[in-house]
């Protein structure tokens, strides 16, 4: 009864999480809201969302890149839902593809620094999976008060036109859509895909409009005129289909994807699926209300994975990572995950939940070693405070230990997707594979935390850095002087540990509905399964 009344707490908190993340999600799909939905319906003109809706096979098997992307970020200029693009992974016509449509809502479309960050990781996604890309674009091009944080680095908006070259020489598919403004270096994009679009009367693509150009050479001319869809296509010859409308234009990307020849695929292993041991929905009750209790990762294991297919690796050694061959949707996986129970290890120490101590990266490290060897793709579920530290640790060389795995995470060819659970701090994430290791997918509960350390012990190191600053100085400092200090302090790195934190800056891709998990880690594989594995070698810190 006494389980039953904390699976009910926990289940509570966590819907309400769930309600919260709903809540959040369905002001950004707005956009710039609905008086600038009306102005786009007004031209004739579908917004970003109901472009995407229209041209992919199944609305409900759409998985959106970056939905909190600048969330908070630009606030003194107005705000950028989702980063002013909308990313997602679908299929169009059954073949798996990268779609990315400007949102004209948003400022027009502009290019904000997040956008550029976002547009990228769509072609990232695209090159690592060697996914066809479709570009849906509507943009007046970078949002000129913050062009100096757009513009000129190697992250920046030209990198999205240099990898339009790169993906073009690899054979990835980019089909772009001129369904709006396309001006400036952002013409660029549509014409050095392999095919463009144009709508006739909304779309159209110049290097500059006609405002600079009667400011550059005096000449006065409209923009159907210079770059409107008959220009282009009748008369420079720069667009090679010229559209009557978005639903037209639409149709004729679907035929264009339906006619791709097949992908030389990866073959990866999968059999008719199993449903899990225990309904997805189990999840919500078995993750702890409060971020420091124990539970067991098993049995959130047994929510995501087919029945009777986890085979535990070294299960008595190294508890306080959990490694197993499992499978999932019928995918053969393998699963990196941090056990939260305080565990005896076989030396008959105490080890700590969510620690990674030497015994734990050794195992994870050749486990790793083992999925590059059989060509399997690697789930990571973190629920991680680091790795463990003080003299023994150190004596027993941790640090050694830890390289080794942050080495075969590295070196890993083998699709990786990464889930935050819980919390993802310091090393931990590292060695976990988190955003800087390349995981085709990287996704957050909304329980998920993400930081150096935790909020109460980066309060506390900086309080006690600030103090010692002060006394060396001769001052004194009270012990409430100090309680309120770290109150400040813990406050204020609470913030920036949140999902929502780390979504708006795109440290994750998306924050999900953990009874979602499964199926979102399927959809990863499927697109992952489109793309050779390398070869894995292995580093000289491995040896």
């Amino acid at each position: 009864m006494k389980q039953d009344l904390q699976f009910n707490k926990n289940e509570d908190a966590m819907k309400l999480l769930i309600s919260q993340l709903s809540f959040k999600l369905d002001r950004i799909y707005k956009g710039g809201g609905d008086k600038k939905v009306a102005k786009q319906h007004a031209k004739g003109k579908l917004t970003a969302r109901e472009r995407i809706s229209y041209l992919v096979d199944d609305e409900e098997e759409i998985f959106e890149v970056g939905a909190f992307a600048g969330e908070g970020m630009y606030e003194e200029h107005g705000g950028c839902p989702a980063g002013g693009v909308i990313v997602v992974l679908a299929k169009v016509k059954g073949r798996s593809c990268v779609i990315v449509a400007n949102d004209a809502t948003v400022k027009a479309g502009a290019w904000f620094p997040i956008t550029g960050k976002k547009n990228l990781r769509a072609q990232e996604i695209a090159i690592e999976n060697r996914l066809p890309i479709i570009y849906l674009v509507d943009s007046a091009g970078v949002y000129l008060p913050m062009q100096d944080e757009i513009f000129p680095d190697k992250e920046h908006f030209g990198r999205m036109f240099r990898n339009n070259a790169v993906m073009s020489s690899m054979g990835i598919i980019q089909i772009s859509a001129i369904m709006g403004s396309c001006v400036a270096g952002g013409a660029y994009l549509p014409i050095m895909s392999d095919e463009a679009l144009i709508v006739e009367g909304t779309g159209s693509i110049f290097l500059a409009g006609p405002y600079l150009v009667k400011a550059a050479i005096g000449e006065s001319v409209d923009k159907e005129t210079l770059g409107g869809a008959v220009t282009q296509s009748d008369i420079s010859g720069v667009t090679d289909y010229k559209m009557p409308d978005d639903k037209t234009c639409l149709d004729t990307i679907k035929d264009l994807v339906d006619k791709i020849g097949a992908p030389e695929l990866a073959g990866f292993s999968r059999i008719k699926a199993k449903s899990p041991s225990r309904s997805p929905d189990d999840i919500t009750g078995i993750m702890p209300e409060l971020r420091t209790k124990p539970y067991r990762v098993e049995d959130v294991l047994d929510c995501i994975v087919d029945a009777d297919s986890l085979t535990y690796y070294k299960k008595d050694y190294g508890k306080t990572i959990l490694t197993a061959y499992a499978r999932i949707d019928g995918w053969a996986v393998g699963i990196v995950a941090n056990s939260r129970e305080v565990v005896k290890s076989a030396k008959g120490e105490m080890q700590f939940g969510g620690v990674i101590y030497s015994d734990s990266a050794d195992k994870a490290s050749r486990f790793i070693m083992n999925c590059n060897q059989k060509k399997i793709p690697i789930v990571f579920i973190h629920d991680v405070t680091g790795f463990m530290v003080g003299t023994k640790s150190e004596h027993g060389g941790i640090i050694k230990d830890g390289a080794k795995m942050v080495s075969a995470v590295s070196n890993s060819t083998v699709p990786k997707f990464t889930i935050i659970a819980g919390n993802s701090y310091g090393a931990g994430n590292y060695a976990m594979c988190g955003k800087a290791y390349d995981p085709r997918l990287i996704v957050a509960w909304p329980t998920a935390k993400v930081a150096v350390m935790g909020g109460a012990q980066a309060a506390k190191v900086l309080a006690q850095i600030h103090v010692s600053s002060l006394k060396s100085k001769g001052e004194e400092v009270s012990e409430k002087d100090q309680a309120e200090l770290i109150k400040k302090i813990e406050e204020r790195y609470e913030n920036q540990t949140t999902p929502y934190y780390a979504a708006s800056r795109l440290w994750v891709d998306a924050i999900i509905d953990p009874r979602h998990t499964r199926k979102i880690i399927s959809q990863g594989i499927e697109a992952a399964n489109h793309a050779p594995v390398k070869k894995f070698n292995v580093g000289v810190i491995q040896t």
